[in-house]
C-alpha cells in the first residue's frame, strides 16, 4: 500500500460470530471500499472456538468466515478491496491454510498472510496465568496484540490477513498504518483510527443498530459501515449509498462509549485520549470524527482467559392469576426440598412480576419465577435438578405450567482478565511467501491513569421541573468487560450537558439502578461528547459465560436506566 491524500476507505462486515452472513458481499458490491474488515471475536466466542479446540485440534476458528469467502474471495479480489480480519481465533495458521485451499478450488490467485503469537495458553504456568476459584489450567488464553503485525503483511502485499486474537481497532489501525506509512510513535495519527476502529467494530450499531433514538429515522435493514480516514488519523463514518439505517453524531457517539471505561482508551500501539474526540456533521449520514490525541501505551499486554467453570441448568415456572407471591414461595419451597440431599452449589431464584390485574389475555396476567443452578457435577444440575421441577406438576401451586421441558445440564464458562509484560508476548506476521517477521513490543510505554476530573459545566437556572423518563432527553449504550458493566449516557445539546453532569452522579445511579447500590461505580466525564459514562464492578459476576444475571452482557442496562423517571428542567422537554 502506497500513501496519497485521499482518504482510505475501511469498511466492517461483521461485528461479532454470527453476524449478518450477507454483510460481506454487501458491502463488496455496494459501492468504493479500499480494505474489508470483520470483527469475529469476542470474550463468549474464544470460549466457544476452545471448545471447538477440544474436540478437533485442526479447528479453533470462526467457519463462518471461510464460507462468506467462498463468494467473497473472488469479488475482493476482482475489485482490488484488501480483507483484514481476526476470524483466525484460536488458530489463524489453520484459517490461512483453509482459505489457501479455498482459492485453489476457486481458481482465485490470492496472497493470504496471517498474525500469530497471541495464543499463551501452553505458556499459561510460566506466565502466572491460572483459572480462578482453583479451577486450574485455563481452557484458553490469549493476549491482545496490535495492528503492527498485520501492516508487515500489508506491506509485503498480502490481499487476505486473517488473525487471532488483536484488539478490534488493530484491524482497522493496521491497514492505516500500512497505507499512509506512520511510524510507531504517530500517536495522534493511530489514536485518530483507533477511534474510527471502535466505531466500526460493532458493524450495524454505528448505522442505526441499537440505537436509543431509533424512533426518529427509519433504520430497517442498516448497512455496514465504513470509515474514510485520512493521512492524520481523522475519519469520516459513513455506509454505501442507498443502504438503510443512518450515520449521525448521536449513532458515533453511542458506539464510541461502548464498553469503555475512563477518557485514557488502552491499547497495544496507542493510548488513545477519548477526551480530545469532536464530532461533527459532514453532509448526509456522514460524520466526522477529529481531534483526535495520542499517547504512548501502557506496558502490559491484556490477555483473556477463559475457562471451564462447571455445569449449569434452569427452569422457568410460569405464574398466573392471584397469589403470585405465594405461589413463588410455595414451589421454591418443594423443589429446595427435593435437592436437599444433594444440592447445587449455587441456587438463583429471580421473580419477574410480568403480570397484570384483572389483564385481558392469560399471558398478561402471568409472572415467571425463574430458577438456575450450577455445580461442578453435571449429574447434579441435570436431570436431577430438571427432573425435579418436572415431578411437582401436580403436587404445586394450581395453574403449574414451566416453559421448557427438562433438559441436561450445560457447560458454563468463566472469563478473567489478565495482564503480562508486553515484551513477553510474541507477535509474529507469517507472510504471503512463508516467511516469518518478529514484531516488536511498543517502546516507550507510559503506565495507564486516569486523566484529571474535568470541571463541571455551570449549572442551569433553577426552574420548573417536569418526573419524565430519562430518555427523554438522554441516549444510552451499555455492554460489558468481563464482571462489569459500563453504561455511557449522553445528551445533544450544551444546554441539557449542563444538567447531565450535575445531575447524573453516583449516588443517583445507584437510586436509578438498585443492583448497582452495593457495587463499586467509577463516573466519567466526557464533555466533548457531552456524556458520562459509568463502570459498575461486579454486575455480571464471572462474566457472560456463567449467565449469572438475566441480562448477562448488560446490553440493555442503559434501556433500563433511560426508563427511569427522574427530575427535568422544562426548558429542555
Amino acid at each position: 500500500m502506497t500513501s496519497t491524500g485521499q482518504p482510505l476507505r475501511i469498511g466492517n462486515a461483521s461485528g461479532f460470530y454470527g453476524d449478518r452472513f450477507a454483510a460481506v458481499r454487501e458491502m463488496l458490491t455496494g459501492g468504493p471500499l479500499d480494505v474489508l474488515t470483520g470483527d469475529y471475536l469476542a470474550e463468549l466466542t474464544m470460549l466457544i472456538l476452545g471448545r471447538d479446540r477440544m474436540k478437533d485440534p485442526n479447528r479453533g476458528y470462526a467457519k463462518t468466515f471461510l464460507r462468506q469467502m467462498e463468494e467473497g474471495l473472488g469479488l475482493a479480489r476482482d475489485r482490488g478491496v484488501r480483507i483484514v480480519v481476526n476470524a483466525g481465533g484460536l488458530n489463524p495458521a489453520g484459517l490461512a491454510d483453509s482459505l489457501r485451499e479455498l482459492a485453489s478450488r476457486l481458481g482465485v490467485d490470492v496472497a493470504i498472510a496471517h498474525v500469530e503469537g497471541d495464543d499463551l495458553l501452553p505458556r499459561a504456568g510460566e506466565l502466572g496465568l491460572t483459572a480462578p476459584g482453583g479451577r486450574g489450567a485455563p481452557l484458553t488464553a490469549n493476549a491482545y496484540l496490535g495492528a503492527w503485525g498485520i501492516a508487515e503483511c500489508l506491506r509485503a502485499g498480502a490481499e487476505v490477513v486473517v488473525t487471532g486474537r488483536v484488539t478490534d481497532a488493530s484491524l482497522v489501525v493496521g491497514p492505516a498504518a500500512a497505507h499512509f506509512g506512520w511510524r510507531r510513535d504517530d500517536y495522534d495519527a493511530l489514536a485518530g483510527t483507533v477511534a474510527a476502529g471502535h466505531v466500526l467494530e460493532c458493524g450495524a450499531q454505528a448505522t442505526g443498530g441499537n440505537y436509543a433514538f431509533f424512533t426518529e429515522h427509519e433504520i430497517g435493514h442498516p448497512g455496514f459501515p465504513l470509515a474514510e480516514v485520512y493521512p492524520d488519523g481523522s475519519s469520516v463514518i459513513t455506509k454505501h449509498p442507498g443502504t438503510g439505517g443512518v450515520v449521525t453524531t448521536g449513532t458515533v457517539t453511542a458506539q464510541l462509549l461502548y464498553e469503555i471505561a475512563g477518557a485514557r482508551y488502552a491499547g497495544p500501539d496507542v493510548t488513545a485520549r477519548f477526551d480530545a474526540l469532536e464530532l461533527s456533521e459532514d453532509g448526509p449520514d456522514r460524520v466526522r470524527i477529529s481531534g483526535a490525541r495520542g499517547e504512548p501505551p501502557p506496558p502490559e499486554l491484556k490477555v483473556c482467559l477463559n475457562t471451564l467453570g462447571g455445569f449449569r441448568n434452569e427452569v422457568t415456572f410460569v405464574l398466573t392469576g392471584l397469589d403470585i407471591e405465594r405461589k413463588a414461595a410455595l414451589v421454591r419451597e418443594q423443589l429446595d426440598a427435593a435437592l436437599a440431599a444433594r444440592p447445587p452449589a449455587e441456587v438463583r431464584w429471580t421473580l419477574a412480576r410480568t403480570d397484570h390485574e384483572d389483564a385481558d389475555t392469560e399471558q398478561r396476567a402471568s409472572a415467571l419465577l425463574h430458577c438456575a443452578v450450577k455445580d461442578a457435577d453435571p449429574k447434579v444440575v441435570g436431570r436431577a435438578f430438571s427432573g425435579a421441577a418436572i415431578e411437582l406438576a401436580l403436587a404445586s401451586y394450581p395453574g403449574f405450567h414451566v416453559t421448557a421441558p427438562p433438559a441436561d445440564a450445560a457447560p458454563y464458562g468463566v472469563y478473567t482478565p489478565a495482564f503480562v509484560p508486553a515484551e513477553s508476548v510474541p507477535h509474529v506476521a507469517v507472510l504471503p511467501d512463508g516467511r516469518r517477521v518478529d514484531v516488536p513490543p511498543a517502546a516507550p510505554t507510559r503506565a495507564l491513569s486516569d486523566v484529571d476530573e474535568p470541571g463541571l459545566p455551570e449549572p442551569l437556572p433553577a426552574g420548573p421541573m417536569r418526573r419524565v423518563a430519562l430518555g427523554t432527553v438522554a441516549g444510552a449504550r451499555s455492554g460489558d468487560k468481563g464482571g462489569s458493566a459500563n453504561v455511557g449516557v449522553w445528551v445533544r445539546t450544551a444546554e441539557a450537558w449542563r444538567w447531565l453532569a450535575h445531575t447524573l452522579t453516583v449516588a443517583e445511579l445507584r437510586r436509578l439502578l438498585p443492583e448497582t447500590a452495593d457495587l463499586p461505580v467509577r463516573r466519567y466525564l466526557l464533555p466533548n461528547l457531552r456524556a458520562v459514562n459509568f463502570v459498575v464492578d461486579g454486575l455480571l459476576g464471572e462474566g457472560v459465560s456463567a449467565q449469572a444475571r438475566f441480562d448477562p452482557q448488560a446490553k440493555a442496562l442503559g434501556e433500563w436506566l433511560r426508563a427511569r423517571h427522574v427530575d427535568i428542567p422544562e426548558v429542555l422537554l
